[in-house]
């Protein structure tokens, strides 16, 4: 287990937490970012830079990870024997640590094409992304470079996924010839792929994970940059609001029975799960999905079980007025406020090993709620590096595309530009039973 302590890098935002109630930015909430990328761009290494610099290593961990008498840095997140073994990334591995103005979530999500599905996981509930760039991978010296096809997917991805802030972090500068040179063509090169995907881009920071350059402590000038080090622009990047300007929604995770039944004034069970959007109070009038029944809430209790509203991002316990079939998957929701559909239109990052073919039916994951989705059309594929939208029968694995879903039972979603929550699936494959897509509501 590490703990944390403080690094020397004065607080960047001293003004009161804020609420995202309000509306406004929320920068004091711990900060959950990912790190991903292409192989080897040194992801592993920059977080384990990000850990020591900041004193979140105890020295007998420190001492755990040496190779030929020095500190592997990578081998801090690479903590299954596979990525030991092999020296990559498999699965994305969590990492904790804070500084005098904020806590951290770290994950350090793989590289590899095979395993993006554990990176679309840890990007859909992110914060923030660090897209990491290995300057020696690329034709630096070109003002034209093309950058490597895993950059140009993840940062897709990661905008796809609504993740609110995307920083580009162009590693390995230590390494070229001419680092400022680099630099400058490298975030051109950046800027111009950023523009035409409509990625918004907080800022593109020059580093070196291995001296750790620009990581925790800046290096004014270093490559013609002067701007804020990389922890020091974490430090003020906004935690992603509870969608509390939505209506009420809330999926049931689990069905606890009251110990005593002698009131009758309500019904004899709690629903307990997480409210996906707005919030709930006593006297709110609901409606069951998939059932259609309606009720009224007669009790609202927190985690420790003290009677309170509830707003979305927090668990709640609901009972309600009345005996009213309730099961794990389904869902409460405001009543009279969202529309059922069966046809949805959904943009796909598709991440089985076989392609997807129109006509195969699927498991699709909505909330805690299962209902089989058979795939209606391919309406086409986004080329990854031109970004065209190209007319498609399948996808293959890793690709992107627009396809329509025609849903067994109907699902209550909206857009994923309005909720992450609403506006999501994963399909499932109903014979092996693996995880093959992230589904977002167009």
């Amino acid at each position: 287990m590490t703990t944390a302590t403080t690094v020397r890098a004065e607080p960047v935002d001293a003004r009161p937490a804020t609420s995202t109630c309000s509306g406004q930015s929320d920068v004091k909430s711990a900060l959950k970012f990912i790190t991903c990328g292409s192989v080897d761009d040194g992801k592993s290494t920059l977080i384990g830079r990000l850990l020591v610099d900041s004193r979140a290593v105890l020295q007998d961990h420190l001492a755990g990870v040496q190779r030929g008498g020095e500190t592997d840095l990578a081998l801090l997140t690479d903590g299954l024997s596979a990525e030991r073994e092999q020296g990559i990334t498999i699965d994305v591995a969590y990492r904790y640590f804070a500084t005098e103005s904020r806590k951290f979530i770290i994950g350090d999500a793989p590289g590899h094409e095979q395993y993006t599905r554990n990176m679309v996981t840890a990007a859909s509930s992110a914060d923030a992304a660090v897209v990491l760039i290995d300057a020696t991978k690329l034709d630096w010296k070109n003002p034209a470079l093309e950058l490597l096809v895993q950059t140009r997917r993840h940062s897709l991805l990661v905008n796809l996924l609504r993740v609110p802030s995307i920083v580009f972090a162009v590693n390995k500068l230590d390494a070229v010839e001419d680092p400022t040179l680099a630099f400058r063509h490298i975030s051109d090169a950046l800027a111009v792929f950023a523009k035409a995907a409509q990625i918004p881009v907080k800022a593109t920071v020059p580093v070196s994970a291995l001296k750790g350059f620009n990581v925790v402590d800046a290096q004014p000038g270093w490559c013609g940059y002067e701007g804020l080090s990389l922890l020091e622009l974490l430090e003020q990047l906004p935690a992603t609001p509870a969608e509390r300007t939505e209506a009420f929604s809330f999926p049931v995770q689990w069905v606890e029975k009251f110990s005593s039944s002698s009131d009758t004034s309500q019904g004899r069970r709690i629903f307990w799960g997480r409210v996906a959007t707005g919030g709930v109070q006593p006297g709110q009038t609901v409606t069951v999905l998939p059932s259609g029944q309606t009720a009224v809430v007669s009790q609202v209790l927190n985690h420790v079980r003290e009677a309170k509203s509830i707003l979305a991002g927090h668990s709640a316990g609901i009972v309600l007025d009345r005996e009213v079939d309730v099961s794990r998957g389904d869902w409460l929701l405001a009543a009279d406020t969202f529309e059922l559909s069966r046809e949805l239109a959904v943009t796909i990052a598709w991440m089985d090993d076989e392609p997807l073919v129109a006509g195969r039916v699927y498991w699709a994951l909505h909330g805690h709620r299962w209902v089989k989705a058979k795939v209606k059309r391919i309406v086409h594929k986004l080329d990854i590096n031109t970004l065209a939208e190209e007319a498609a029968t399948e996808l293959p694995p890793n690709a992107i595309g627009h396809v329509e879903l025609t849903l067994q039972e109907a699902l209550v979603t909206l857009p994923y530009a309005r909720s992450r929550i609403l506006g999501s699936l994963v399909l499932v494959d109903t014979a092996s039973h693996r995880t093959s897509a992230a589904a977002l509501v167009l």
